[in-house]
């Protein structure tokens, strides 16, 4: 999966496939990976004011 950059504090790059969420943090080095993220949960991650906020809100936790 090709992970674009984003202009975020705490997120360095998203990756979606239609079906799986990619995330690379500022601080890790690690992609996280949430299957089963719907187009509406990735889009709204991405027009978010706040990435780092609307991920906590609505996909940490929520999708493995």
């Amino acid at each position: 999966m090709i992970l674009i950059p984003v202009s975020s504090s705490s997120i360095c790059a998203v990756g979606y496939d239609g079906y799986t969420l990619a995330v690379l943090f500022h601080r890790s080095d690690t992609v996280y990976d949430h299957p089963g993220v719907p187009l509406a949960v990735y889009l709204g991650l991405i027009t978010a004011s706040s990435m780092g906020a609307f991920y906590n809100r609505h996909i940490r936790g929520k999708y493995r």
